[in-house]
């Protein structure tokens, strides 16, 4: 499942109340924009990211179907979908996280509408002309993807379902562990005024197995085995990440002796340790306990923990 891990408030970014008119949005951004335009404050990256945030939040609140539908909280700040999906992102349809608009993005009731009318206004036609200070990078969106346990050590590709019908493989390379996070170039927001696309930035949560355990490169697992397979030794079909092999229990093997498999670790590069424990009938026989009562070596104590 893919989540979006940003949250932020929109009204916020913009200095205004949820009860804001379309004027009062408009005068907060151009107030912002002013103080905060690269032109204004070049190589300032603080007031950049600022800038990039009202612009956001701009873009999605001065179009009033945006706008109503994030108040009635069926997109995130982002343009997200709030929706739940088993396999699928919940992932802007309009990109607005740092979106740059065209003609027409950010409309006031249908009145056609630029970002460049705003800057004009404030800066004069010559804004970014030679210098290209409003067209800038649209934010990087932050999100956590949840995989399974063998497509962590294996690695896997995954097609994800974006918004308005778009597809992405993602590639999950072998090895990777929860908390890492892999940058799909392009798929974050829109830039402003024409510049490039954000990130979408994926940190991963691999679920645990149900029986497999990790340790580095190495892979655990606990392994129940018979008495007769302890006393007289066996072979055995045992589970790995990379599907099942063979495995030689030795005569005589006893509850916690770890038998290893090389190469059937994390992504090839390390083993598998397997943890016996010999398990006996829940019910108890009737045979056995003859044969414990008169076994010759009925007396012999193992070591136990001093306690």
């Amino acid at each position: 499942m893919l989540t979006d891990t940003l949250s932020w408030d929109p009204y916020a970014a913009l200095g205004v109340s949820r009860t804001a008119t379309a004027d009062e949005i408009r005068r907060a951004y151009r107030k912002l924009a002013k103080e905060l335009h690269p032109d204004v404050r070049p190589g300032d990256k603080q007031a950049e990211e600022r800038f990039k945030r009202a612009t956001a939040a701009f873009n999605l609140l001065s179009d009033p179907t945006t706008k109503a539908r994030f108040d009635r909280g069926e997109i995130d700040a982002d343009g997200n979908e709030r929706m739940a999906f088993s396999s699928r992102p919940r992932q802007s349809s309009r990109q607005h996280a740092g979106a740059g608009a065209g003609p027409g993005a950010g409309a006031f009731a249908g009145d056609a509408f630029d970002l460049g009318d705003i800057f004009s206004d404030l800066f004069g036609s010559g804004v970014g002309g030679g210098r290209g200070y409003t067209r800038m990078r649209g934010r990087d969106i932050r999100f956590t993807l949840d995989i399974d346990f063998l497509d962590a050590v294996n690695g896997a590709k995954r097609r994800i379902s974006l918004a308005e019908g778009r597809t992405l493989d993602v590639a999950i390379p072998a090895g990777v562990e929860s908390g890492q996070v892999l940058r799909l170039k392009g798929q974050g927001g829109s830039g402003v005024q024409g510049g490039p696309a954000g990130d979408a930035l994926v940190e991963l949560n691999v679920r645990p197995h149900a029986f497999f355990r990790r340790d580095g490169q190495d892979v655990h697992m606990d392994l129940n085995i018979s008495l007769p397979e302890a006393v007289e030794g066996a072979r055995i079909q045992v589970p790995t990440p990379a599907g099942p092999v063979a495995l030689t229990i030795p005569a005589g093997a006893n509850t916690g002796k770890t038998l290893r498999l090389k190469g059937k670790g994390v992504a090839g590069q390390g083993d598998q340790l397997v943890h016996l424990h010999v398990v006996l009938p829940e019910t108890p026989d009737e045979d056995l306990k003859k044969f414990v009562k008169k076994w010759s070596k009925r007396d012999y104590t193992p070591p136990r923990s001093a306690g």
